[in-house]
């Protein structure tokens, strides 16, 4: 017999490692195609992350450009917009974040006590349909309700608001727009997890005379804190990522409102286009990548404190 071909031994027969590859063989080729492209886009592309530390030329090539260190990490934190534009990425994100979480909690709840399902999903319909048109048609639509000349607020209300202009008016607007573009998705995930409670849990909350305020506190609300708090921890793992459709196409490229809406991907872009600088733009990348990945430690460290079974890992 040869050594290490054994693995257990299940009602007197021999398992080998053989015998759990055939086993397992039909799921392995059904999760091929997609262990390839994650290979090719997630982990093949991983090599690009030492463009930061290069002086990029297209003639040399990735591997080939000059060295530069941390000069393209210099120009991204030296500019006078730095602060401007870490603000309003981490102020919007908060943003998005607290809304995103206590509407979509709200909304699913609602879904689910609606007794007509049929009611039921068609609201999930009308709000899961903005998550899939693209910030360029959502662009259009804010600017058919924004337009100074035939905007659909304006003639309304008889104003002349020249809305493409007036900072104070934008970070409601694009936290609006936010909020409407994906409220759906967030709360679909939501109502999943509340179907899968168990009714036997509100049977006996109504045999015991509980509310219905009583079981979405005492029941839907424990049931889905595991779900919160790992998709709260997601997100502020990306709170210096920006969606740059939100920011550059919802605006329009407006200057004077650059002061609200620039963030660290628009103002990346806008770098990039001037000066062609490949490995500024993929230092931006790396600087949002690492605080990213430090915030999701600290965050999960701190859930871990508080109640170790919701944490994430």
């Amino acid at each position: 017999m040869k050594t290490g071909t054994r693995i257990s031994t299940v009602g007197g027969k021999k398992k080998t490692r053989w015998f759990y590859f055939k086993k397992n063989l039909p799921l392995t080729i059904m999760a091929l195609p997609a262990l390839i492209l994650m290979i090719l886009f997630k982990y093949l592309p991983l090599s690009g992350i030492i463009l930061a530390f290069k002086r990029y030329n297209i003639r040399d090539g990735i591997f080939g450009s000059e060295w530069n260190g941390f000069k393209n990490f210099e120009y991204l934190f030296r500019t006078k917009d730095a602060w401007l534009i870490t603000r309003n990425t981490i102020l919007y994100n908060f943003a998005f974040i607290a809304l995103d979480l206590v509407l979509a909690v709200t909304l699913a709840i609602i879904l689910n006590e609606l007794r007509q399902k049929r009611a039921a999903k068609v609201f999930q319909t009308i709000f899961m349909a903005p998550y899939f048109m693209s910030w360029v048609v959502v662009s259009f639509i804010a600017y058919s309700l924004l337009s100074v000349d035939d905007g659909f607020i304006n003639r309304a209300f008889g104003l002349e608001v020249t809305w493409y202009s007036q900072q104070g008016a934008w970070p409601f607007i694009l936290i609006i727009f936010q909020i409407w573009k994906t409220i759906g998705y967030s709360t679909v995930m939501y109502l999943g997890a509340i179907v899968g409670i168990s009714d036997d849990y509100y049977e006996a909350a109504l045999m015991d005379g509980a509310t219905k305020w009583q079981q979405i506190k005492y029941i839907t609300l424990p049931a889905l804190k595991g779900m919160m708090i790992i998709l709260t921890i997601l997100a502020i793992g990306k709170i210096f990522y920006a969606d740059f459709g939100l920011f550059y196409q919802l605006p329009r490229n407006s200057g004077p409102l650059f002061p609200v809406t620039n963030v660290i991907d628009t103002y990346v872009y806008r770098a990039l286009k001037e000066n062609g600088n490949i490995g500024m733009a993929a230092a931006a990348n790396l600087y949002q990548s690492l605080v990213g990945f430090v915030l999701v430690l600290i965050s999960n460290c701190v859930v871990r404190k508080i109640d170790k079974d919701s944490a994430l890992f």
